[in-house]
């Protein structure tokens, strides 16, 4: 009789600093069958493929996700809780548990997301071993050490190994329980505050920290999963912090004994760890940036890093977008700078169904973070737009110049990695000399396009300085934030 295992999951990193609450309209959910009829890249279909390539049973239940933002609303996590919970308790015959988390989703009035799932599932299965993949900013807290027997994290920053941590999460089940193996886990918080336009695993110093990672798993047969949680900064928790944890096939001593070597190895590289790319003020950013174009080197891409979607910001806050209309170079570059992309649903309903050419004044911006920055006021002349594209959940798009600099508008949260959105509005986006985006490091997809990039330290609810966020509830010290003093490596 085949092992029977349910699946699941809940993606999401949760910007505590973004006043805007993660709604239904932000989430999508897959149920059911389709998890198994529609495999992915994501590491919940790399947990399915290899069960079922294993011959197991897999009992499928929903993966829920959004775009990093702001905390979940508390009923729709709770009805998507108590949906999953009750396919739980519907099975009686379970053998294992493997699931698909990020680690560093907040609800609102609840706090942690993925400790309060964890919780429950226990209320029902207190025996039952479950297995859990990471996303790699995961914040590991008491909860979930205390209500899962492993988690095994991404290793690679951007996250291109998704599905293979899947992999690694189900080849655990499945040893497990052929060889009647107990896996015992022990994690050690470092205090440490790290973003990932420093932690890029293809270069120093997590090059050669998550090399080590890979080594000890190979040849340590006692060992299940290594892994490096480096937290998520732009939360303010009372567990933000990088967490170094280990995973073993039944050695608790061993578990502790790795987790707190390679904890010490973390902090002692500590002072490694700094912007990669070519990192400015913005003021600084953009007068490079028309350095470069005068140079004919372009296009150049400039990161609006402190309001990054992709790391939970609002993407509505207008500082920068005011700092280049007061320019008069870069309002008469031709083809003129674009800007993608502000979340704005107001001004998307206003221009839709409107005639191309057409313009309005506007108040663009600061619709949802009003703390941050304020609305930009000007005369907006409609350039083109396009309707539910499929690759950003169906989102409205519309091309909009002000004064000049054109500015792309969404109805939806969505990120700004990808060029095929200012593609779909009719732009030749290789052609343009001056790009700017709200993300942090770049995507692959749009690295590939500039020839030169410059990530300008914005302000927004991704603020890559952290001494401007107004942290309350993280405990101290912590480093960077806090330099001379003696770490407190402890165990979670």
């Amino acid at each position: 009789m085949k092992k029977r295992i349910l699946v699941g999951g809940l993606h999401h990193e949760s910007d505590t600093f973004n006043p805007i609450v993660t709604c239904k309209d932000d989430i999508w959910v897959k149920r059911g069958k389709s998890l198994i009829e529609q495999i992915g890249k994501d590491s919940c279909s790399g947990i399915i493929k290899t069960l079922l390539d294993n011959d197991f049973e897999v009992i499928p239940t929903l993966v829920a996700r959004a775009v990093p933002n702001g905390e979940w609303d508390k009923d729709y996590y709770l009805q998507l809780k108590n949906e999953f919970i009750e396919k739980l308790k519907a099975e009686k015959n379970l053998d294992a548990i493997c699931l698909s988390l990020h680690g560093s989703m907040r609800v609102k009035g609840i706090g942690e997301a993925e400790g309060d799932l964890l919780q429950a599932i226990r209320e029902i299965y207190p025996d039952i071993l479950l297995v859990t993949s990471l996303d790699m900013h995961a914040t590991i807290t008491e909860k979930m050490i205390k209500y899962s027997n492993a988690f095994v994290g991404y290793k690679c920053a951007p996250h291109t190994d998704t599905f293979e941590t899947g992999i690694h999460a189900a080849k655990i089940v499945i040893e497990c329980l052929e060889k009647g193996i107990k896996p015992t886990m022990s994690a050690v918080h470092i205090p440490f505050l790290v973003a990932g336009e420093q932690s890029e695993t293809s270069v120093e110093p997590m090059k050669s920290l998550i090399e080590g990672l890979r080594e000890e798993e190979k040849n340590n047969s006692d060992i299940f999963a290594l892994s490096y949680l480096l937290g998520f900064p732009w939360a303010d928790t009372k567990e933000n912090g990088v967490t170094s944890l280990v995973v073993t096939k039944d050695n608790k001593d061993l578990a502790a004994k790795k987790a707190m070597e390679f904890a010490n190895i973390f902090w002692s590289r500590r002072e490694d760890f700094h912007f990669y790319n070519e990192t400015r003020m913005p003021l600084d950013a953009l007068n490079n940036a028309l350095e470069s174009v005068n140079n004919d080197i372009y296009p150049v891409v400039i990161s609006d890093s402190g309001d990054n979607p992709t790391a939970g910001s609002s993407s509505d806050v207008t500082d920068f977008l005011k700092l280049i209309l007061e320019n008069d170079e870069l309002k008469k570059l031709d083809p003129p700078l674009i800007y993608q992309s502000f979340y704005d649903r107001e001004i998307v309903d206003l221009f839709k169904d409107k005639d191309i050419g057409l313009t309005l004044d506007i108040k663009l911006g600061s619709k949802y973070d009003t703390v941050k920055s304020s609305s930009v006021c000007a005369k907006a002349k409609l350039v083109s737009k396009y309707r539910n594209f499929e690759d950003a959940e169906n989102t409205n798009l519309i091309l909009l110049n002000i004064e000049g600099v054109d500015v792309i508008v969404s109805d939806k949260h969505i990120g700004c990695y990808d060029p095929n959105v200012i593609r779909a509005l009719g732009v030749e986006v290789e052609k343009r000399k001056i790009i700017i985006v709200k993300l942090g490091y770049l995507e692959p997809e749009i690295r590939s396009i500039a020839k030169r990039s410059l990530m300008a330290l914005t302000t927004g609810s991704s603020d890559e300085l952290f001494e401007r966020l107004p942290y309350k509830v993280m405990k101290r010290p912590i480093y960077p934030l806090d330099k001379d003093f003696e770490p407190d490596l402890y165990y979670i």
